[in-house]
This record gives structure tokens, C-alpha cells and sequence, in this order.
């Protein structure tokens, strides 16, 4: 049984929320100058989702934290200049240039791994890596192809093949286009620097854990393996040659571990009111989510349509370092359409609306209409908030 370390600090609930808000950027001036760059290098992993409603999740994440930040800039800041690449870090996610290194031990499990059901004959991987070479950056169908003729999940030879090379580190994805992957040799990909596997897997999984537990603030074990998917043993293996440190926070059952340089100050500063996408780092654990929020969030864009409480994309409200309601949005020409609406009482209300036109203004959208509520008296009042310009006093 191993014997944890005395804590170096106590925390209240409210000290871990403001800590775990400052550390993932909504607590305090956001750093424009980095911008969107800034906020990928902070918080280490940005998820990639096929859906979009308002936008694509990545480009909700900096949106969340910066502001209207221009959406086509959001894609020249990922990938542009080998600055970032995607790889399998919490899910599929835009990851720093500089983490290359870090996730060679993921590499080389993938490289032992049995490959599944995916089978493929004889100079299939040979051939896709030899086109690259001669032809460049390449998406699937321009290698020959992304599907065969039978069920979705049915992929052709050289998107096996080209999959597979991704997860070996052979071929790297450098940029989505139209959502697909564009893949590129590794070599050609990856700053020389940067391009090795020479890291073993300690010193990989000590840099995550330390990342992580960065980028979180403060956070239990699970917390803290999870932001990339990593096991308990591997995360209990590092976790004291990491420089995190141990603190208890009153309320929560199990041990916490912090980043010291998170211990130093007292959070302070404006914060930020906002739609968060369900795969935003900040929620994206719903244990977590529920701990320090108090608030349950699930994604239930796969749950059929009778069985959804809150909606199809809900995305939850900040609002004064509190998740304070939800949002399921969608858009109909010029006009941002809140589907479905909750919020945590009338003080909610004017957050709620604030965050609303925003992200309409974000979009393109000139007007926010409410749909379904189902507080009546609530529903009036956020309809009568959202009739006006932004800005503007209630009449």
C-alpha cells in the first residue's frame, strides 16, 4: 500500500473552484498577446469533435477564453508553421509542436499492439508511405480512398494503412481540411529537434502528469490521469518526481495533488462569462465537473432524441466562476436560436443572455431568439433580456 506524502496545503472547495479557473484561463486577463496559441501551449490539449454546431469544439476553446477571436485565424494559429499537431492525448486532440516527444511512449505501445481487426496485405503500408514521400501532404481520399463500398466503419486499405502509420509516429496529421486529416511524413512534418522517441516512458508520462496537473490547477489522481488518458499505475509511478504537490480540499473524498506555482498567489481578477463546449478541458470529466461546480453535465448528442433532458449540443453557461445554466444551441440564416435554455434562477438570467449574444455576435448572427424553457417566468424574462442590443439598458 503505498503511503501518500503529508499535505503541503489545505484547500476550501472555493479556493480548489478559483484555482482550477484561473489555471485553465477564465479567472484573470486573458493573455491576447499569446492568443490562440497561447491558450493550446497553456492548457497542453485541445479536443477535436466531428460536431458543430455554433463551431467546431477547438474553436470553442479559445473563443471560450479570449473572446471573439477570428474564426479563421483560430485554424492559420494551429497549424500553421508546424506549430501543433494531432494526436490521441485526452481524445483526438490539437496538441504543441514541443509535446512531440512526450507521447513517444504512446507510439511505441501502439507499435505492440495487436491491430485489432484491421488487417492489411502485404506493401499496403509500404505503398501509402511512399506516396507521401512523392506526392506531399495528403488527405485519405487522395491516397486512394477512406472507405470501401460497405458500412461506415469499413475503411479502404490505404486509410488502415495511413491510420496506422499516424499512431506509429511514422506520418503525423499537420491541418484538417473540410474535416478531414491531412497526413505528412513525420520527417518532413516534425522540427528536427523534436522529431525522436529517446524519451523513455517515465520521463513521458512524468512531463504529462506535471502538465496536467498545470493546466488543472488542482485535481485528484483520476483528475489528473485522465486529461491524457493515462492509467492510475502509470500516474502513481511519477506522480512524486513530478514537482505537483500534495493538498487536501475540504469536501473532496479522495487526495488531491496541486501545482505549487498555483499555491503561490491568491486568484484574482475578472471573470469570464461564456458558452463552454462539452469539450472544453474545464468540464470535460463529469466527476470532476460535478466536484467543484456542483453541476451534472452529460453530452447527449448520442442519446435519442425522447430521451434528452437538456438538448442535442448542450453547452453549459459560465458566469462569475460558477456554471450557472445551459444552452443547446443552433442557427437558422442570421439568427442564433437557443433551443432549449436552463438557468439557475433569475440572477441567472442576465449571464445567460450576455454569453447568448456573444456568441451570435461570434458567429455572424445578428438576433437570439429562445425556444424552449421550461421555468415560463424565467423564459420571459431571458426573452426580454436577449430583445436587446447588447449593451444596451433594460427597458
Amino acid at each position: 500500500m503505498t503511503t501518500l506524502p503529508r499535505p503541503a496545503a489545505e484547500l476550501s472547495a472555493d479556493e480548489a473552484r478559483r484555482i482550477a479557473l484561473r489555471a485553465q484561463g477564465f479567472l484573470g486577463a486573458p493573455n491576447r498577446k499569446g492568443g490562440v496559441r497561447g491558450v493550446l501551449r497553456h492548457l497542453g490539449a485541445v479536443q477535436l469533435d466531428t460536431i458543430s454546431v455554433l463551431a467546431r469544439s477547438h474553436e470553442l476553446i479559445p473563443y471560450a477564453r479570449l473572446g471573439a477571436v477570428g474564426r479563421r485565424s483560430v485554424e492559420t494559429a494551429y497549424w500553421s508553421d508546424r506549430h501543433a499537431f494531432e494526436y490521441w492525448s485526452h481524445a483526438a486532440c490539437v496538441l504543441p509542436i514541443e509535446e512531440w516527444p512526450h507521447f513517444a511512449f504512446r507510439r511505441r505501445a501502439y507499435r505492440t499492439r495487436p491491430h485489432w481487426h484491421h488487417d492489411l496485405p502485404d506493401g499496403a503500408y509500404e505503398q501509402v508511405i511512399k506516396q507521401l514521400r512523392t506526392e506531399g501532404p495528403l488527405t485519405a481520399t487522395e491516397l486512394g480512398g477512406a472507405k470501401n463500398k460497405g458500412e461506415w466503419w469499413d475503411w479502404s486499405e490505404s486509410k488502415v494503412a495511413v491510420e496506422r502509420a499516424l499512431m506509429y509516429g511514422e506520418v503525423v496529421c499537420v491541418e484538417r481540411r473540410g474535416w478531414k486529416r491531412v497526413y505528412d511524413l513525420a520527417e518532413r512534418a516534425i522540427p528536427a529537434e523534436l522529431l525522436h522517441d529517446d524519451l523513455d516512458d517515465q520521463e513521458c508520462l512524468r512531463r504529462l502528469v506535471r502538465q496536467a496537473g498545470e493546466a488543472l490547477g488542482v485535481g485528484t489522481r483520476a483528475d489528473i490521469a485522465d486529461y491524457h488518458r493515462l492509467r492510475s499505475e502509470q500516474f502513481d509511478a511519477v506522480i512524486e518526481s513530478t514537482g505537483l504537490v500534495p493538498v487536501t480540499v475540504r469536501g473532496w473524498s479522495k487526495p488531491a495533488w496541486a501545482d505549487p506555482a498555483a499555491l503561490a498567489t491568491v486568484p484574482r481578477g475578472r471573470h469570464r462569462t461564456t458558452l463552454l463546449s462539452p469539450f472544453d478541458s474545464l468540464v470535460w470529466e463529469r466527476a470532476r465537473t460535478e466536484r467543484i461546480f456542483g453541476f451534472t453535465h452529460r453530452l447527449e448528442a448520442y442519446v435519442p432524441k425522447p430521451k434528452r433532458i437538456h438538448g442535442y449540443f448542450a453547452m453549459p453557461v459560465l458566469a462569475g466562476g460558477r456554471l450557472v445554466g445551459r444552452v443547446d444551441p443552433a442557427r437558422e440564416g442570421t439568427t442564433l436560436v437557443a433551443r432549449q435554455v436552463s438557468a439557475d434562477g433569475p440572477k441567472a438570467v442576465p449571464a445567460v443572455a450576455q454569453a447568448l449574444w456573444e456568441a451570435a455576435s461570434w458567429v455572424g448572427c445578428d438576433s437570439v431568439r429562445v425556444e424552449r424553457m421550461a421555468d415560463a417566468p424565467l423564459r420571459q424574462s431571458l426573452v426580454a433580456a436577449v430583445g436587446q442590443a447588447p449593451g444596451q439598458a433594460p427597458r
